[in-house]
């Protein structure tokens, strides 16, 4: 920086300026002429001093920045260090107002993406998962028998004549089998309670028409189930080939079927759940099993794929497993091939207890770090030291958290996660059952 000589004028004077009144009563030693003190006996002219210190100290302005290579500048450049101990000082933030619009709307677009995925996510993953939870809950409940039990089993002979029946009656919600298909896998297992409403399918597993049959009874016994969403327990039927087994096991009993055809109709065809489907309003011939579930698979549900069984043979389950649900190892021991094994999430009964937790350490760290670094970030914009940001929603939020920056990220992640969870846990069922369009694509599939 240059230091420019600046002349200033000297005060005016009412009076007469007597000889020597510039510097000192006339006649005093060392006292110099007006001439010798460079200006007129009124006071008028002007006086030239160079100042070896700062503009600002006779002056309101601001010192003027003298740049030998680019002129006269205005102030410090952002990144210039100036005069102040305290660094630069900056204002609003350089974004126009029309870009920060676009960004903040941006921003809507992106949570309303990110929304839509968590809710497909909720659709394919997490209802699957509370259905799992009810579904060991109820197979707990009742204390049957475990097939696998001590890791051995025994392969259970066919018996002869008429199944008995069992159960006899149920009640809506009331667990009537458990089902299992092995062309579906050797996790598959579902339990098949009374009653086809959204309780029961969306809840349960699948759901059996309370008009149709019981399992073992002359006509025709009819199971509905997702194909999409909800632990999809139909996901695969369209998998299945002709001599499939469909075994459904009760308190004391085991019904093994076998997969003869499918076809594929309107939701307004009812016959197909008939007790005798082939010729409805004819007296059944034939023990037959039949899964309705819906078509197409992951849009709106407008048809019904129906696939259709007919008993082979039934045994007693104090007998052991049915062969088709057995294997043999090298040394001739016989297992049970259906390993299906809880996973960890369907544990939890709901997602409060994980929201109270991480609710918890979001308080206990928040208080942590504004007793330790207060709010950084909005003192600096305060003070001038960095630029106000431009309008941001994320941004907004993250700026109202205490502490450093590693510790604002982590308290603004626990706020998103919590949201998630409330959103799985209360606001996609209820969008689900609520919005007409999230509603006709829910996978409701009873006939």
């Amino acid at each position: 920086m240059v230091r420019i000589p600046v002349p200033i004028r000297a005060p005016m004077t009412r009076g007469r300026v007597r000889r020597g009144d510039a510097n000192g009563p006339a006649g005093a030693p060392g006292a110099r002429t007006p001439r010798e003190a460079g200006s007129s006996s009124f006071g008028r002219g002007p006086v030239r001093r160079s100042f070896e210190g700062d503009l600002s100290a006779v002056s309101d302005f601001a010192p003027i920045h003298v740049d030998t290579a680019h002129g006269v500048d205005d102030g410090p450049r952002d990144d210039q260090q100036a005069d102040s101990p305290n660094g630069p000082r900056y204002g609003h933030t350089k974004t126009g107002f029309g870009w920060q619009l676009l960004g903040v709307f941006a921003e809507l677009l992106l949570t309303l993406a990110a929304i839509c995925g968590l809710y497909i996510a909720w659709q394919m993953w997490w209802t699957g998962v509370q259905s799992e939870h009810l579904q060991q809950q109820q197979l707990q409940s009742v204390g049957w028998s475990d097939p696998a039990q001590g890791g051995q089993a025994k392969i259970a002979a066919p018996q002869q004549g008429d199944p008995p029946v069992q159960p006899q009656q149920a009640f809506d919600g009331d667990l009537i089998a458990q089902i299992y298909v092995p062309r579906f896998g050797d996790q598959w297992r579902r339990t098949v309670v009374q009653g086809t409403g959204a309780e029961e399918l969306n809840k349960h597993g699948m759901g059996h028409y309370p008009d149709t049959q019981m399992p073992g009874q002359l006509g025709n016994m009819a199971i509905a189930g997702h194909r999409n969403g909800y632990g999809q327990p139909l996901g695969d039927v369209d998998k299945l080939q002709s001599g499939d087994p469909i075994v459904l096991r009760t308190k004391d009993y085991w019904y093994v079927y076998r997969y003869t055809t499918n076809k594929i109709v309107l939701p307004e065809q009812v016959d197909v759940i008939a007790p005798n489907p082939e010729h409805p309003g004819q007296q059944p011939t034939a023990r037959m099993i039949t899964l309705t579930t819906c078509e197409p698979k992951y849009s709106t549900p407008t048809h019904r794929w129906i696939s259709h069984g007919e008993l082979a043979y039934w045994a007693k389950g104090s007998d052991g497993i049915p062969k088709e649900l057995s294997a043999t190892d090298g040394s001739g021991a016989v297992r049970f091939v259906n390993n299906q094994t809880q996973s960890p999430m369907s544990k939890l009964s709901s997602l409060v207890p994980v929201m109270q937790v991480a609710l918890l350490c979001y308080l206990v760290l928040f208080i942590a770090a504004a007793a330790a670094w207060r709010w950084p970030a909005r003192r600096a914009i305060r003070e001038g030291r960095v630029r106000r940001p431009a309008a941001s929603i994320y941004g907004s939020i993250l700026r109202l958290q205490p502490g450093v920056a590693p510790v604002r990220f982590l308290l603004l992640l626990i706020l998103l996660v919590v949201s998630a969870a409330a959103l799985l846990q209360w606001g996609f069922p209820w969008a689900a059952t609520t919005i007409p369009y999230l509603r006709s694509i829910s996978g409701f599939v009873t006939v």
